[in-house]
């Protein structure tokens, strides 16, 4: 639906680029004619995704091992790069969550997310930012959110708060940012099943499984509509769209409220399960990154 090279000409950043969402909308930017940069704490995950897809598509991916909880290496990273070429693009995609109950967070739990979603976000998206606007330059920022920004969740409190913060960053300097040429939107994807993140927030559950008995059209949502969508907001093809968070979830959200009420009915033994899930899936992670 896209023409072949209508990307040509973009120089685009994507952060948690080296898995997941991100590397999916990543390989289409770059399949459609765009320089690629994407970011991630484990830098080898992100060199070797960064040559798997100029392999497949050829051009230009250049991979940065960056915490994006740190504002100063954020600052460096995005300094580095437009030093060589400045941005036209930022895919803010870096996140975390895992399901909890409230009461049993700790400040640690709550600090993984938010540190992540809200402080990580706006560090970078402050500093392209604020480099597009003094070398006069036109930006765009697409960040990845959810539908519970529009009526919170429980049991994902810090995500619903950290992601809630995106989304009033982004409506709030849409309207500051605007006169500048520079414009922000959000995507909020239903479940796109991906492996980290379906074993921490619906641990013990086949992947994609409630959503399809819970969701108006029956199914999950694949990477082809969520990269459709990124392109087209990043494209041109409509740049008076500015501050809009654009839900993708089959309907979900307005049919069943999109988020994790469900979990009500869990046991204290269902939770402590869940608890044990989630702790294998991040030592399964620490063990791969060496």
């Amino acid at each position: 639906m896209f023409s072949e090279k209508l990307l040509t000409g973009r120089n685009i950043l994507v952060t948690g680029g080296g898995t997941g969402l991100g590397k999916s909308m990543a390989s289409r930017f770059l399949e459609l004619g765009a320089e690629i940069h994407i970011c991630g704490r484990r830098k080898s995950v992100c060199d070797e995704t960064a040559t798997e897809l100029m392999d497949l598509y050829g051009g230009h991916v250049t991979s940065h091992g960056v915490d994006i909880r740190n504002a100063l290496a954020v600052d460096e990273m995005v300094e580095a790069i437009f030093k060589d070429a400045p941005l036209t693009d930022l895919v803010n995609n870096a996140a975390g969550n895992f399901i909890s109950r409230t009461e049993d967070l700790s400040s640690r739990g709550f600090d993984a997310v938010a540190n992540i979603v809200m402080h990580g976000t706006f560090y970078v998206t402050h500093a392209v930012g604020r480099r597009w606007i003094a070398h006069k330059l036109r930006g765009n920022v697409v960040s990845i959110t959810v539908t519970w920004v529009r009526n919170g969740s429980p049991y994902v409190v810090p995500s619903a708060m950290s992601k809630s913060a995106v989304h009033a960053m982004t409506m709030s300097l849409a309207a500051e940012w605007g006169h500048y040429g520079i414009r922000l939107n959000t995507i909020a994807p239903g479940e796109i099943p991906t492996e980290g993140m379906s074993k921490r927030i619906k641990p013990g559950d086949e992947a994609g499984a409630r959503t399809r008995a819970a969701n108006p059209m029956g199914r999950v949502g694949t990477m082809e509509e969520l990269q459709n969508l990124a392109v087209f907001l990043i494209s041109g093809g409509c740049d008076w769209i500015n501050g809009e968070t654009i839900a993708m979830d089959g309907g979900q959200a307005l049919a069943m409220g999109g988020n994790f009420y469900q979990l009500r009915d869990w046991t204290d033994a269902d939770w402590e399960k869940a608890r044990e899930q989630i702790k294998a899936q991040n030592e399964k992670d620490r063990t791969a990154r060496g």
